[in-house]
């Protein structure tokens, strides 16, 4: 479109007032800008990029079939709602995940290498018991049902482990951001299919068949494994399980500012998670919006602002780098959290809530792609497994430890302080960014 102009006015370019004059109107060279652009958007245009979304797709479809739609299911077959609650528990491999991740780093498996070896077998494992727990019923095999589950989870949590080594492996410096961003694109998809998608074939073909279906939408990460290309950069894993267990904290630990890296990463996005623990109570309860507004804008309209942000994000990477996304994005975070306290203060208004859902999806989509490029350029790629494992478990510690007091707090102050106090939660990663900012300028690949 922009390299029409010349064409739209040619008389007009010929004359140098007109010069002036379309300068005037377009004070930004367009044709270097269209140039730029097409610089940003060349990054999403190679075999690497493809893989990656199909390997988000492939990482995010488990985890609703062992949490939300199993217990939608179990709540459909009338289970106990006290045994509902205790298989919460199927979850845990994803917290402790890093424990396992050195026995990943040290050993190879005998087909398509260190990484893809192991993403194709956990995909195959993943395929088989997904499947078979379509052959369960958790009327008459709960405890069947519940150790399928279990393994299900702890498969996926290995499949994980190994998908964010590959990834960051894989990726060039400048590829980081978009391939976090279409990363969390096919993992919200792939959320979508085993969430909203399998309820719906649920009421149409029944809970069996759905999780058989649901099996059968592995094949995407069976066909981004086997396709999927190898690392440029020849890697030799760690000798021993011992050096596999040692050798990534040592490794970590002889960098400069190791620990104050750590905070920041436990801080830098406290403040968006401690907001996101509360917002769709606030919606419901303190807007006053039904569950059909909320799912339909928070959940779909969100959804999409999100990954909206994350591709955007990891374009603007390619310009801004590193630690420049990381200070514009987390400042965006937090100035989106003070949107919920307006839409406190306007009440039960549908513009504000879509602006506050929307620009705080936006802000947060471009945070996670910059924040999961600092994880990926943090590891080196000797351990990249249990480095990013251990790096990605701190950072949802702040959260976990941070999000049992919001209702005390919407409680104590309501729910327009609430978010000028997420907002603030922010400020502490911000600083630490800054103070920081020689280092992470100065992280280079290992």
């Amino acid at each position: 479109m922009f390299h029409d102009l010349n064409a739209i006015f040619p008389p007009l370019v010929a004359s140098s007032a007109c010069m002036v004059f379309k300068k005037m109107l377009f004070p930004v060279n367009i044709d270097v800008m269209a140039s730029t652009v097409s610089d940003y958007l060349e990054v999403f245009r190679s075999r690497r990029m493809a893989v990656i979304a199909m390997l988000g797709f492939s990482s995010g479809l488990p985890l609703a079939l062992t949490s939300g739609t199993l217990q939608a299911w179990m709540s459909v077959a009338g289970v106990d709602i006290r045994t509902i609650g205790i298989f919460a528990l199927v979850g845990l491999p994803y917290t402790l995940k890093f424990l396992w991740s050195p026995f990943m780093d040290r050993f190879v498996p005998p087909w398509l290498g260190r990484r893809r070896g192991w993403m194709f077998g956990t995909q195959c494992v993943l395929m088989l018991g997904i499947g078979a727990m379509g052959f369960t019923s958790p009327q008459y095999a709960i405890w069947a049902l519940a150790a399928l589950s279990l393994a299900v989870a702890f498969t996926s949590a290995s499949q994980d482990i190994v998908v964010d080594a590959y990834r960051t492996d894989l990726l060039h410096e400048k590829e980081r951001g978009a391939g976090a961003a279409l990363f969390v694109f096919g993992y919200r998809i792939a959320m979508l299919v085993s969430g909203a998608l399998a309820l719906i074939l649920s009421d149409l073909i029944g809970w069996h068949a759905t999780y058989l279906v649901m099996a059968g939408c592995m094949i995407i990460g069976l066909v981004s494994s086997l396709s999927g290309p190898e690392p440029e950069k020849e890697i030799i894993p760690p000798k021993t399980l011992s050096e596999a267990v040692l050798g990534p904290l040592k490794d970590y630990f002889s960098r400069p500012a190791a620990l104050m890296i750590l905070l920041l990463i436990t801080l830098y996005k406290l403040g968006d998670a401690y907001a996101g623990t509360m917002t769709t109570p606030f919606l419901i309860r303190g807007a006053g919006f039904s569950a059909t507004d909320v799912g339909t804008v928070n959940k779909g309209f969100g959804l999409a602002a999100l990954v909206l942000g994350a591709m955007f994000g990891g374009s603007l990477m390619v310009r801004l780098g590193l630690y420049r996304s990381l200070l514009y994005f987390g400042v965006l975070q937090a100035v989106s959290n003070l949107s919920f306290m307006l839409l406190a203060w306007a009440g039960k208004s549908y513009p504000v809530m879509i602006f506050a859902v929307g620009f705080e999806n936006l802000s947060g989509g471009m945070g996670t792609a910059a924040f999961v490029s600092l994880l990926m350029a943090l590891c080196n790629h000797r351990f990249s497994a249990t480095q990013y494992a251990l790096l990605s478990s701190l950072a949802s510690l702040g959260r976990i430890v941070i999000a049992p007091s919001s209702g005390f707090l919407v409680s104590s102050v309501g729910w327009a302080a609430f978010f000028l106090v997420t907002a603030a939660t922010a400020l502490p990663g911000l600083w630490m960014l800054v103070y920081l900012k020689k280092e992470i300028e100065g992280i280079r690949e290992a």
